[in-house]
This record gives C-alpha cells, sequence and structure tokens, in this order.
C-alpha cells in the first residue's frame, strides 16, 4: 500500500529525511515513531503528496504520487495536521462542504460514517459545542468519507484526554477489523502504539533506525532489574568483570552474551554487596524504544534499510 524508496528531503541546509526506505502491506496497522523532528510528519506529508521529495520515489497503492497523485490518493484518508472545521456550523454541515471540495458525497454516506466514529445525534450541534474528543471523531469522519482502502493518521490521539484516547484506539481497531482498511499512524503516546499496531518503524533525525514487529522489539535486548545497595558502584564491579553491557534507569541491567543471573549475584556478594532483587524485566515499547535512543546518542550505528525491487 506504502513504497518509499530511497527518500531524501532537505528544507535548505537541513536534512529532514536521509535516504529513507519503508513499505507498507496491505493489511497493516503500522506504527512510525521518532522524536519531534525525527522526519514522521515530513514522510507523512511525501506519501500525501503534500510535500515534494528532494530525492527518491514515493508510490500509493501502487501508483507514484509525484507522477500520478490523484490516482494515488484516490483510495487514501488522511488525518495530517491540526483540521480545520467551520466552528459556526454543524458537524454534518461541515463534512457537507469539505467533502464537495473534492467530491460530492450522498447524505447518506455522510450519516453512515457519522455513527462509525460515535457522533451518530450530535451531528447537528454546531462544532463549537464539541469536545476535543469529538472534534477527533469529526476529523476520522472526514478521513473516512471517500471509503478508503488506506488511512494517515499523524498523531490521531494528540491532546485527547485518557477515555478520548481509549475511544479513539477502539474506533481506530474497529476500522481494521470490520473494513479491512490498512492503517499507518504516528503518536507520541508509545503505550496506544504496542496495543494498535502489528508493525513499527523508528526514525532519528531523518534515519530509520529501526523496522520490525512488536514482538522483535521484545527480543531485541533481555534487561534484568537489579536491587542492591549501590546501584553505580555494583555497576562498576559489573562491568570490570564484563558481565553486563547496558544500564538503565537505575535499576535495569543488560547481561552480557551467555551471562546468567547467578554470576551478577556471584560476584556482587564476593564483593561485599547486597542483592535484594534480581529478576527479569519485561521489555516495553517504551523501554525499547528509550534504549534505542540511548543507542543512538552512543554512537551505535543504524539500521540497515532492506533492499527493495
Amino acid at each position: 500500500m506504502i513504497q518509499l524508496k530511497n527518500i531524501s528531503k532537505r528544507f535548505g541546509k537541513r536534512s529532514a529525511l536521509d535516504d529513507l526506505t519503508l513499505r507498507v502491506p496491505a493489511g497493516e496497522i503500522y506504527g512510525l515513531l521518532g522524536h519531534n523532528g525525527a522526519g514522521k510528519s515530513t514522510a507523512i506529508g511525501i506519501m500525501l503528496g503534500q510535500v515534494w521529495p528532494t530525492a527518491g520515489e514515493v508510490r500509493i497503492c501502487g501508483f507514484d504520487v509525484t507522477a500520478h497523485r490523484r490516482q494515488a490518493l484516490q483510495k487514501v484518508g488522511a488525518i495530517f495536521e491540526t483540521p480545520a472545521f467551520y466552528d459556526y456550523l454543524s458537524g454534518l454541515r461541515n463534512l457537507e462542504i469539505l467533502s464537495s471540495y473534492t467530491a460530492p458525497t450522498r447524505r447518506r454516506r455522510i450519516e453512515e460514517v457519522l455513527e462509525w466514529v460515535g457522533l451518530a445525534g450530535r451531528e447537528r450541534s454546531v462544532v463549537r459545542s464539541y469536545s476535543h474528543g469529538m472534534r477527533a471523531r469529526l476529523a476520522l469522519a472526514q478521513a473516512l468519507l471517500p471509503g478508503p482502502e488506506l488511512l494517515i493518521l499523524d498523531e490521531p490521539g494528540d491532546g485527547l484526554d485518557p477515555e478520548g484516547i481509549h475511544e479513539m484506539r477502539q474506533t481506530i481497531l474497529r476500522l481494521h477489523g470490520e473494513l479491512k482498511l490498512t492503517i499507518l499512524l504516528s503518536s507520541h503516546y508509545l503505550n496506544e502504539v504496542e496495543q494498535l499496531c502489528t508493525r513499527i518503524a523508528v526514525l532519528n533525525q531523518g534515519r530509520m533506525v529501526f523496522e520490525g514487529t512488536l514482538a522483535e522489539t521484545r527480543q531485541r535486548r533481555k534487561w534484568v532489574r537489579l536491587r542492591t545497595g549501590d546501584f553505580d558502584l555494583a555497576m562498576g564491579e559489573l562491568r570490570q568483570a564484563q558481565l553486563v553491557t547496558e544500564q538503565r534507569d537505575g535499576q535495569l541491567i543488560a547481561l552480557g552474551q551467555g551471562v546468567g543471573a547467578d554470576q551478577v549475584v556471584r560476584l556482587l556478594v564476593e564483593r561485599g554487596m547486597p542483592v535484594y532483587e534480581i529478576a527479569p524485566a519485561e521489555e516495553t515499547l517504551e523501554s525499547f524504544y528509550l534504549g534505542l535512543m540511548n543507542d543512538q546518542r552512543g554512537g551505535v550505528a543504524p539500521f540497515t534499510q532492506p533492499t527493495t525491487a
């Protein structure tokens, strides 16, 4: 559904994307992660034909976006940047007007989409009376009007309260399950990505530093929680003995290859240090992401992107 091949984008002397290759197969819920300024919005803008790449090729639904933008985006719905609505008009009237800019949409279709996103019963209320969550659902309704096969969502939960985030998550899962949509979303909410996505890509300073399944993020590094009297002192001893390779958060250690927890305990006890707890720590997407960013700051080589035919 989405193919970016060797995409680069420069704004003057600043590089926003550097040789990005990305492929999103049909049927995925695919997460695009990265800090502010990592290049996520630039990549999405290029997918939607709103930002022109400096180099590379982008194909959406099989069409080259730069050469055949209309065909490429015909079956694409998107929430990109902050959606704008006429506050003094109803949600229903907003969708009628906004859809007319591209192709007039039947009233029945608009009402069907409003039902899908949970705005049935409030569609005739003026938008200024909508909560932030209702505005987010109205934006999603607008994205669904053309009957898309691909949905691109840039920070769909941004600014929502916990209840609104939960509702948006359930709506996205329902759209994916019942309408069989392919969905690409960028988000800062790593817990939401973990519950929604089947695959992720992580960008850092315009380059891809990881691409793979959620299962692969949990297999990348095994963390162990260590509670001792003086964690920093213990780390010094463990590093000197080459039993650990990394530390994090004042309590997590990554064991060296072939090293067991028993060796850690034995060394610390021999050094007269108490060990209150040592146990495997569950790897979450958040801990994976933070560890990955720490690797980048430490100069670890970036992810090697796969070649595409």
